[in-house]
């Protein structure tokens, strides 16, 4: 058996925030989960919907990996990738770095995962293993998902190979910190504006604030798109709230981590974007709660409601990422304790 000691394993909401605050505290590095999420840029929005999916995907982040490339980026971390179509090979990059005494991340696909409750196939999902012996290998994933686990390692073979949609090859990763790290108050800055930007210019309409405003026109037409409304809607509505996504689609640990920051910088424009995403939250939840009771009664008014909210978010987080995007120009003070 091969296990690494010290690690410290907390309560996390999303899969690659939790995995990442295990293999940061592991180099002495401890930042709370919305300040992870926030310093990697990783709020987003995507209405995803093609003639292969059953039904529509609304996201709330960048795609999976984007936020772990970011908060390296932002920190001045050392990125160690490693992928390869070869199962032995893959298998060979987590152990050598487990026997070496450091903790892994893997990207993997969590249908195949033995204590996943919910057997949905996605290959974004990300955990940290610290061990593994002859018959399991040991993991720590999202509080929902029981915080420290253990799977077979033929399972996390399974999960590790699989191929489909956001499916990594056996995609393992280590972070480490090479000499001093800059303050986090110092990538602050960098990293909201940089989200901001990416939201407020999306390339396509399915994205950012034009994707939420093309999600509200849609929405009202779900119960047409599915032929049982009582369970893709209620799903649907489901993956927003408790998916990993902290509540209210990722826009929890948005507002979280605006309070944070403003707690270490003096900015008006901060305060603007925190209030805004404060009320962008709950009606976030209002929205999952309209697209859930839609599908439950058959009731086509409760979307006509969905989309009228969402086109309000629309607007209401567009002005929440122009304040946001001001940051540069302006000069934050830090705040006396």
């Amino acid at each position: 058996m091969a296990t690494v000691t010290g690690i410290d394993i907390r309560d996390a909401q999303h899969c690659e925030t939790a995995a990442l605050g295990v293999l940061l505290r592991h180099q002495g590095i401890d930042l709370s989960e919305p300040m992870l999420f926030g310093l990697g840029s990783g709020l987003s929005f995507v209405y995803w919907d093609s003639k292969q999916m059953g039904f529509p995907f609304l996201g709330g982040r960048v795609k999976p990996f984007e936020l772990t490339r970011n908060l390296a980026s932002a920190l001045g971390l050392e990125l160690l990738v490693q992928e390869t179509t070869s199962p032995r090979r893959g298998w060979g990059n987590v152990a050598a770095q487990i026997d070496a005494g450091r903790p892994v991340g893997l990207q993997l696909d969590s249908y195949h995962l033995d204590y996943f409750g919910s057997k949905v196939h996605f290959g974004g999902h990300v955990v940290a293993m610290y061990g593994y012996d002859d018959r399991d290998a040991y993991l720590v994933d999202t509080a929902q998902q029981g915080g420290a686990v253990s799977t077979s390692l033929t399972g996390l073979a399974q999960a590790r190979a699989a191929r489909g949609p956001m499916a990594a090859k056996h995609r393992s990763f280590t972070l480490t910190a090479a000499g001093e790290l800059p303050a986090p108050q110092r990538r602050i800055i960098p990293a909201v504006t940089a989200c901001a930007h990416a939201f407020l210019n999306p390339p396509i309409a399915n994205l950012g604030h034009r994707g939420i405003e093309k999600a509200g026109k849609l929405v009202r037409t779900w119960l047409q798109r599915t032929d049982d409304p009582q369970r893709d809607l209620p799903q649907a509505a489901l993956l927003m709230e408790r998916a990993g996504t902290g509540g209210a689609l990722f826009r929890n640990l948005y507002r979280d981590f605006l309070a944070e920051c403003s707690q270490q910088l003096d900015s008006r424009h901060l305060r603007t974007g925190h209030t805004l995403y404060s009320e962008a939250a709950t009606l976030w939840t209002e929205v999952a709660a309209l697209i859930s009771k839609a599908g439950e009664s058959g009731d086509a008014e409760c979307l006509v409601q969905a989309g009228a909210v969402l086109n309000d978010l629309s607007r209401m987080e567009r002005e929440a990422m122009q304040a946001l995007s001001r940051l540069e120009s302006e000069s934050p003070s830090t705040p006396e304790h």
